[in-house]
């Protein structure tokens, strides 16, 4: 599988498969080229719709212009740490990046937890943040209230009293419990909705339903980021990861129990034929 830069032919190529509505996966297949690499170049460079090789191409030249015009030092340029090709750790960043945006992260908040998340301290300031991306202190400032509101990052002073954004081991754990009550508004307007519109209707029984499989997922991601925790602080080759997978096999076989146990609330309803007439209009 050939490595380097995207050509302009390939980019050409992307173009062209993106307006025929091919996947990712199958442009770098024809292209013969990770599909990581077709994912980020079409995110970065306006997404499936709005991508146009030759501005891509264009943009691509101008960022590794400017990356050789103002090459990082300092805290900005410790990807060379423990002997590692700084080339190859860029890439990585940018490709980490888009899997985030993919998933629905915005643009620059992704680069910005990309860009902590790769640091061997887990720590940068805004300056750090700004040299290393080369963006304003505004994009900065903004990417970190919202990584903050979703619990990716935090902010400490350091022995200078400068503010530092910090992703450490326990942040993921933070934000999926965030992401999990989130859900709490949620399931309370949806059995709001239930009273609203009436108990015994087609409406209010989809409420229902969604707010009693929404409280369920809900309950279970809390009791499974609680368990898995400690992976996050495993070192690899402990063995403490082993035990919580282990646990986490036993709390499976305690879910399989409780999805039966959804569906056998769900059995009465199914049982009376008239409640569920008028669903069927």
């Amino acid at each position: 599988m050939p490595g380097g830069r995207l050509t302009q032919p390939e980019r050409q190529q992307i173009a062209l498969g993106l307006a025929d509505g091919l996947a990712y996966a199958e442009i770098a297949r024809r292209l013969d080229r990770p599909t990581s690499t077709i994912t980020r170049e079409v995110m970065r460079n306006g997404g499936p719709t709005g991508y146009r090789a030759d501005l891509a191409h264009r943009a691509t030249e101008r960022r590794a212009q400017r990356r050789r015009q103002s090459a990082p030092r300092g805290p900005a340029a410790s990807t060379a740490a423990y002997g590692r090709d700084t080339e190859a750790v860029r890439e990585f960043e940018e490709a980490f990046a888009t899997v985030m945006m993919a998933s629905g992260m915005p643009k620059m908040m992704a680069r910005v937890m990309a860009c902590l998340t790769l640091t061997d301290s887990g720590s940068l300031t805004a300056s750090d943040l700004v040299q290393r991306l080369q963006v304003s202190p505004a994009s900065v400032s903004k990417a970190i209230t919202y990584l903050e509101g979703q619990a990716f990052v935090r902010r400490e002073r350091d022995e200078r009293r400068r503010e530092r954004y910090v992703v450490d081991d326990d942040i993921w754990y933070q934000s999926m419990l965030a992401s999990a009550r989130a859900l709490n508004q949620v399931i309370e307007i949806a059995r709001q909705g239930v009273g609203v519109l009436g108990r015994e209707t087609p409406a209010a029984a989809r409420l229902e339903n969604v707010a009693r499989f929404l409280d369920f997922v809900r309950e279970n991601t809390i009791r499974a980021a609680e368990q898995a925790r400690a992976v996050l602080h495993t070192k690899p080759g402990s063995g403490e990861a082993e035990g919580v997978q282990a646990s986490s096999g036993e709390t499976d076989a305690g879910h399989s129990g409780s999805g039966a146990g959804i569906g056998e609330a769900d059995d009465p309803q199914a049982g009376d034929s008239g409640a569920n007439d008028p669903q069927e209009g």
